[in-house]
């Protein structure tokens, strides 16, 4: 016999991935397939934690985008972004994260290769 009860739950189909690593963090762009065949974007920030136990431990947050609001988010972002860049001025690219241990052994960072602008992909 099923359930159909599970059956309703399962995760929704991704189509499309991107996963973008910054520092601690990754975040995971997933184009997902609603039910209704419609298609929205999640974004998962998954960020790496000590646990108690010493075992390493990921709290996750998501943000689902549908569709019919991508406009209005994508000018927010944008404006916000412009409004960052117009205080701060040129935003240096995050150098690449290492863990502690390796830092202390006197290993050089990786230096950044040029400045870029903060998310300059999203401009037209």
């Amino acid at each position: 016999m099923e359930n159909r009860r599970f059956d309703e739950r399962r995760e929704p189909e991704i189509v499309y991935s991107r996963s973008v690593k910054a520092g601690k963090r990754i975040y995971y762009l997933d184009v997902r397939k609603a039910r209704n065949e419609d298609l929205y974007l999640c974004i998962t920030e998954s960020k790496k934690r000590q646990g108690e136990d010493e075992f390493p431990q990921f709290e996750k947050h998501k943000l689902f985008l549908y569709k019919e609001d991508f406009a209005h988010f994508t000018e927010g972002l944008q404006d916000v972004i412009g409004y960052v860049q117009q205080q701060l001025g040129t935003i240096e690219e995050r150098q690449e994260w290492r863990p502690e241990s390796e830092a202390e052994e006197g290993t050089p960072a990786e230096e950044p290769e040029k400045k870029k602008s903060l998310f300059g992909f999203l401009k037209k």
